[in-house]
């Protein structure tokens, strides 16, 4: 069914936001280290803005596919893109999903490329459309996080790795990018900085823009460090309203950066409190230290395999999904209410994580 020494051509078919592709990346890693494949990764806009950043993506494919949350394709654009990957003649294909999604969307399309081997979870019975078919134990049985859940699903190939952590190649230009920016706006890159991240793709996952205010205005006071708001070119506002109302110690720096400037200024910020979204899987690649305001949607997101602290509140009940799985999960899991997490509690965890130590970083920077 494939060649003798493994899978030489795999896509990879992750067609979601930045962090997903992110949490994939272990297991692209595994298919690259196992068979030695060149690994083309088929995913969305959101998505591909990361992909140069993850050192076993060989080449990329994008398009914003209908059965995730993106702009619409045409059925002319499917048909296209169908018949683009027959040309590719791929020998595999790997479907990469959460537990709330249907992988078989993606198995048609990679059925009608004619890509001999396609594998993927899938709860209801695929039949032809995948020949490798994982009968998807998730959320009923058990929940894993999303990235032992990708390495598991490569597992059944025969893929494995023993590097399990996430890793983005940082560039030395974009650090020097980051360097000149900052310094343009008097902030100095070798001394220690706070970064808040309020922004999301999502209302439901939105934590009140008062206690950010808060939040921020307490920390600059105990700590005397400068408080960097970041976010999208379309959170300029929203960052720029929080900085100006927390006062002088806070700058706003939405929109400034390449995607690789902000992974630098990721990398170098002492410590990043932010909502649930893709910044914090580029801050567990980094190993910078978190306080991740999680909106009870999906637990398989929490920041993988770093130092962090989790505080967790409830989705408002008119902004909860539709998704019958989702809502098991909300209705057994997160069924008692949890109110937002008070700016003192940030400060809280703050402190625990600094008397905790910080890998890399040493106390002193926040002093």
């Amino acid at each position: 069914m494939y060649k003798a020494n493994g899978y030489e051509k795999v896509l990879c078919i992750r067609a979601d936001n930045m962090g997903d592709v992110i949490m994939a990346s272990p297991a692209f890693r595994a298919l690259k280290e196992t068979f030695g494949s060149k690994i083309t990764l088929l995913t969305s806009n959101a998505g591909s803005i990361i992909a140069p950043y993850i050192e076993c993506v060989d080449d990329v494919m994008v398009v914003d596919l209908p059965w995730v949350q993106s702009k619409s394709t045409d059925n002319a654009t499917l048909e296209a893109l169908a018949n683009d990957l027959k040309q590719k003649s791929f020998d595999a294909a790997v479907i990469f999903t959460v537990y709330s999604q249907s992988a078989l969307p993606a198995a048609m399309l990679a059925f009608m490329a004619g890509i001999p081997v396609r594998l993927a979870y899938a709860r209801e019975n695929p039949y032809q459309l995948l020949t490798h078919w994982i009968p998807d134990p998730e959320p009923y049985e058990m929940i894993r996080h999303q990235v032992e859940r990708d390495l598991e699903l490569v597992k059944h190939i025969g893929a494995e790795t023993t590097k399990k952590r996430l890793a983005l190649n940082i560039q030395e230009t974009d650090r020097e990018i980051l360097t000149t920016v900052l310094a343009n706006m008097d902030i100095d890159i070798r001394k220690p900085f706070i970064v808040l991240h309020p922004g999301v793709s999502e209302e439901k996952r939105q934590y009140p823009v008062e206690h950010w205010i808060e939040t921020g205005r307490a920390l600059a006071q105990q700590y005397q460090m400068p408080i960097l708001v970041s976010g999208s070119a379309a959170e300029k506002q929203l960052a720029g309203h929080i900085a100006a109302e927390i006062g002088q110690s806070a700058t706003s720096v939405a929109g400034i950066f390449t995607i690789g400037a902000f992974i630098c200024l990721i990398e170098k910020a002492s410590l990043l409190i932010s909502v649930n979204t893709g910044t914090i899987h580029i801050a567990a690649a980094t190993q910078t230290p978190m306080i991740v305001l999680y909106a009870q949607t999906n637990p398989q997101h929490t920041p993988w395999n770093c130092q962090h602290r989790i505080l967790e509140f409830s989705v408002p009940e008119h902004l909860r999904s539709r998704n019958m799985v989702i809502r098991h999960v909300t209705e057994t899991l997160y069924a008692d209410y949890v109110a937002y997490p008070l700016p003192k509690e940030i400060l809280a965890e703050t402190d625990l994580l600094i008397s905790a130590g910080l890998p890399g970083r040493t106390t002193p920077a926040f002093l």
